[in-house]
Parts: structure tokens; C-alpha cells; sequence
């Protein structure tokens, strides 16, 4: 375990337009209670290129939204960015952790498209192998140590402790499905990306991620009606892709790439004997109007992923916190790591 004396831990989820925490309090052994939470916009992006003019200005965004939000831990654990981030599930015969450690190491060198000197190499369990009791499955994850750099960078400037960071989908899966053995899709919407996640028995299989997103959506939008990004943003927000109104055959171009997508995988697994009993939309581009109908032709149940189903929080601030959910699906999911 790596909880300070509170038993608090924070988690930090640095978007490409926003970043968003979640403290999470382990005082219950049988529910985690949500702290306090905080959303901000920013316009700086971490790029991995060295000496990087967005690290303070992030940091310092972070730091101020910590203070505000009134948080009162400073152990951290992060999300790594989908783009920058190489993954791939591997199977593997059973062994030591010191012999994992290098057969992982052989096996990067197939599936990671730099040099092993410049990433950072991690492994995690993610289950036996269906055809085999002697061998298991193996979530393999390399980071390029410059955008590792950048990130201890910021976490030091904005005054915190960074314990750990994870990629995106395993906090989704945490803060969405628990310890349930579920077969489904996370579909996780975010401003300039979707990562399209498939989990099996609970465990991470697939995880994917396109380049389009929530503003992918509005800047078609702008073009189309040949209005301001801002006032797209709004008709977004407002009308979305429900039937009874003018802007779903301006933005179902967009979505049917990411349906599209979705097929080929329901195919692709249901082929191979696995069943996915449903989906579930999470992330800012989920709070678009209308698009549970817009996936509900896909022949299994669709649903918004509440990442408040893991965790106690105040019930004054249930509403508000509802608002929110779809964002902070990933910093909630990080927050509740234990180990």
C-alpha cells in the first residue's frame, strides 16, 4: 500500500484540454469515499519535447485548481496519455516476477516502436490464459522517459508526490466496473480523442484510441452551419444528435467513425467466443444529447458509465457531482488505486 497517515490519495488526469482530480478516502474498508473533486480547462498540452514552455504553466494550473478544490493530500496517482503511451496484452507462460521482468523485456522489442533505452517499461497481471492454466496474460505498457520526465516535472512544480500512473482504460475499468467480472466496451469520449476500451471477465483485452473527439464534433458543427466554435459548441450541448432536431446529420459523420470501429471489434470478439453484454459511454463527449440512441442499433445494451457507484460522496453535492461524472470517470478510477 502507499497511503499516507489520512489513507487519501489523489488522482490527477491531465486531458488535452482539461485536467481533473478526485480525492478519494480509504477511512471505510467497505466503501471509498470521494473527498473533494476539481475540473479545469487548460490550453497547454504535454508533447514530450524536451524543455517543454507548457510544464510550468500546467503545473501552475494544477496547483491552483489543488488549492481551491481544498485538497489535503499530496501522494498523487496519474493517468498516462493514450497517444503517447504503447500498449499491447501478451500471453505468457507462469513464472517469477524476476523472470517476468525479462521476458517482458524480450517481448517489447516486437510490439514498441522505439528504442527499450528510451521508454520506461511496466507489466501488470491481467488474468489466465482461456486455453491454458500454465500460461497468463500480461498488459504490457512502454512510456517514452521524456514524457515521463515532463510529468515528474510537473508534479514536483505543483508541490505534489507522484506514486504512480497508469493508463487510462485501468482506471476506467476500477471506477466503472469494480471488481465485477463484466464483458463490455468503454467507450471514453474525450475532447480531442476516444479510447474505445474491451474488457473481458473484468480484465483490459483491447484498448484503442482515435483521433477524433468532442471537438472534432463542434468544429464539424462550425463548418457546416458556418457559425463560431463557441456558438457550435453551445448547439452541441444543446440539441446534440437527437432525431427531432437539425444537427444529427451534421455530426454523424463523426460518430459513425467511432461506431464503425466499435463493429469490427463486437465482430471480431464475438468470433473468438466472447460475448460483450454492453456498452458504456463515459468521458465530456458522452453528454451529448441523444447518444445512447445513436449506439443502441449496435444489438446490446448502452448505458453512461457513473464512476459514483464506486465511491461514497456527500449527498448535498449529488446533483452537482452528476454534472461531472462523465469527466472524472479516469481521476476517480486513479484515486481508488491501492497498490
Amino acid at each position: 500500500m502507499f497511503f499516507s497517515k489520512s489513507n487519501k490519495v489523489l488522482g490527477v488526469d491531465i486531458g488535452s484540454s482539461n485536467i481533473k482530480i478526485a480525492e478519494v478516502e480509504f477511512s471505510n474498508p467497505k466503501l471509498a469515499r470521494l473527498v473533494t473533486y476539481g475540473m479545469v480547462n487548460s490550453p497547454y498540452a504535454i508533447n514530450g519535447v524536451n524543455g517543454s514552455t507548457a510544464i510550468p504553466q500546467i503545473a501552475q494550473i494544477l496547483k491552483t485548481l489543488c488549492a481551491r478544490a481544498g485538497v489535503s493530500i499530496k501522494q498523487c496517482v496519474i493517468s498516462l496519455p493514450n497517444s503517447s503511451v504503447f500498449t499491447s496484452i501478451v500471453e505468457l507462460p507462469k513464472m517469477s516476477d524476476k523472470e517476468m521482468n525479462s521476458a517482458v523485456e524480450f517481448e517489447a522489442k516486437k510490439y514498441v516502436p522505439l528504442s527499450l533505452a528510451d521508454v520506461d517499461l511496466a507489466w501488470s497481471p491481467v488474468g489466465e490464459s482461456a486455453s491454458s492454466q500454465t500460461s497468463q496474460k500480461i498488459l504490457l505498457t512502454a512510456v517514452p522517459k521524456q514524457i515521463t520526465k515532463d510529468y515528474r516535472q510537473i508534479f514536483s512544480l505543483a508541490g505534489l508526490e507522484l506514486i504512480a500512473g497508469e493508463i487510462e482504460a485501468l482506471s476506467l475499468i476500477r471506477s466503472l466496473i469494480g471488481n465485477q467480472s463484466t464483458n463490455c466496451v468503454i467507450i471514453d469520449i474525450g475532447a480531442k480523442s476516444t479510447g474505445l476500451n474491451i474488457i473481458e471477465n473484468g480484465y483490459l483485452r483491447l484498448s484503442r484510441n482515435m483521433n477524433i473527439g468532442g471537438e472534432t464534433i463542434t468544429k464539424k458543427i462550425s463548418q457546416t452551419l458556418n457559425i463560431s466554435f463557441l456558438r457550435a459548441e453551445q448547439f452541441k450541448k444543446d440539441f446534440g444528435v437527437r432525431k427531432n432536431t437539425f444537427l444529427p446529420e451534421t455530426i454523424k459523420p463523426v460518430l459513425a467513425l467511432i461506431k464503425n470501429e466499435i463493429k469490427q471489434l463486437l465482430t471480431i470478439f464475438q468470433s473468438h467466443g466472447t460475448k460483450l453484454d454492453e456498452i458504456l459511454l463515459v468521458g465530456g463527449g458522452a453528454n451529448l444529447p441523444g447518444i445512447i440512441d445513436y449506439f443502441s442499433d449496435l444489438g446490446i445494451t448502452v448505458s453512461l458509465g457513473n464512476p459514483l457507484n464506486t465511491v461514497g460522496y456527500n449527498e448535498n453535492l449529488g446533483e452537482v457531482l452528476k454534472r461531472y461524472s462523465l469527466s472524472l470517470s479516469i481521476a476517480i478510477g486513479l484515486a481508488l488505486r491501492k497498490e
